[in-house]
């Protein structure tokens, strides 16, 4: 974001659309509102909404975070150049990780992980992960390692969007 990219996380334009509905956007309404989403509006509703708020704030670069699945990515990739840099951890790690971060629809116990997990299997999450054009590993590594390896993939992609 230092660099001038916007940034757009999926999930919050979930939690908005969670509240817009009039519910609590804990993990059982978001959960509950992402599927249905795809089921109103097809597989891509929430990479569209995702466009919506991306068109409405002009930014010439964006990192969207929180890809689910190929749909998604193809969604993207029909409006814009794009890499699909995929962001791996143990189930053990990133369980922690939601742990500290803390919000609102994060699962509080490892049988919702477990859950929040298996509904993300079904979307297509693996597919993405398993299409990624590039693999960062956040099993060890900090806020600022992770950054790094983060920028140094999209330089290394746009120095060849550019050639």
């Amino acid at each position: 974001m230092e660099r001038g990219w916007h940034r757009v996380v999926m999930g919050d334009v979930i939690r908005k659309e969670t509240r817009r509905r009039g519910l609590e956007p804990d993990a059982k309404n978001t959960g509950e509102v992402m599927r249905n989403l795809r089921k109103e509006r097809g597989e891509s509703a929430v990479a569209d909404l995702c466009l919506a708020e991306i068109r409405s704030g002009r930014a010439d670069r964006v990192v969207i975070d929180g890809i689910r699945s190929m749909v998604e990515v193809e969604t993207f990739r029909k409006n814009a150049p794009v890499i699909l840099i995929a962001v791996h951890a143990s189930p053990e790690r990133r369980f922690e990780l939601l742990k500290e971060r803390g919000r609102s629809d994060d699962p509080a116990s490892r049988e919702a992980f477990a859950r929040r997990d298996e509904r993300e299997l079904a979307v297509g999450i693996g597919n993405a992960i398993a299409s990624a054009d590039e693999v960062i590993s956040n099993e060890r590594s900090t806020p600022a390692k992770l950054a790094a390896s983060m920028v140094e993939a999209v330089d290394r992609w746009m120095k060849a969007v550019d050639s």
